[in-house]
């Protein structure tokens, strides 16, 4: 197949407090997100759905450390099994839809139009290595399919200038550049930052000058209003042109 004349598959970054929140899997929610890319999926698009690990990944590392101390890297290995499990969970849940093989390696050296060579239209993604977030992972799949767009679904509905849960007056932010979105949350992640969107993740979005939207799990009808350029809900981070150029 030639990569050329594929149309790019539109990148999701799911959150895993989505599909595995406290009290467990949310059926409710899955069962919402799969038939909005079912609609989508009729309007041509195809889409790669990279997941986290949600309140499965927090339960294990809890619970190991109750048990031993384990150091970050440990904590990522649970991490990144729990959002494997959470993929194959949503795989099972597109069968229909999806390529057989969840994706554990966004650099693996494959061709990775080849998970879309028998007219499949979902592709699943996981964790990878230590040090990696599934943000990140989503973000380097973005740059392998050559997509400019990403999509953050996850528990926040907005960007604010700073954490609301602690500032009674954090501002929302609709739109903003890398520039000064990074300045927000920093150039470090560590297993568990609580972040709107990975900081290492944003430094390889601004240098492939891609957009990312910020959208809530509640608000899925956002992600339809915003593929075709609509006013939704959620935050857009911007490659700014009059900063850059």
């Amino acid at each position: 197949m030639e990569n050329n004349i594929q149309e790019k598959p539109i990148i999701i970054s799911l959150g895993g407090s989505l599909i595995y929140p406290e009290g467990g899997l949310n059926v409710e929610f899955v069962r919402k997100f799969k038939k909005l890319i079912e609609k989508e999926i009729d309007n041509g698009h195809r889409f790669v759905i990279i997941t986290g690990g949600g309140r499965l990944s927090r339960t294990y590392v809890e619970a190991a450390n109750k048990i031993t101390p384990i150091n970050e890297e440990e904590q990522d290995w649970l991490g990144i099994h729990a959002t494997r499990m959470n993929a194959h969970f949503i795989k099972t849940v597109f069968i229909d839809y999806a390529q057989p093989r969840i994706n554990k390696n966004p650099r693996t050296k494959a061709d990775l139009w080849e998970h879309f060579a028998h007219g499949e239209k979902v592709m699943v993604a996981a964790g990878w290595r230590p040090g990696w977030s599934t943000d990140y992972v989503a973000t380097i799949l973005a740059e392998r399919f050559n997509s400019q767009k990403l999509i953050n679904l996850s528990n926040i509905e907005y960007l604010f200038n700073k954490d609301p849960n602690k500032f009674s007056d954090a501002e929302k932010i609709k739109e903003i550049n890398w520039e000064d979105f990074r300045k927000i949350v920093g150039d470090k992640w560590s297993p568990g930052l609580n972040a709107p969107f990975d900081p290492i993740a944003a430094k390889l979005a601004q240098k492939n000058e891609m957009e990312v939207a910020i959208i809530g799990g509640n608000n899925l009808e956002s992600i339809s209003k915003y593929l075709i350029g609509e006013e939704f809900i959620g935050s857009v981070i911007k490659w700014d042109y009059t900063k850059n150029h």
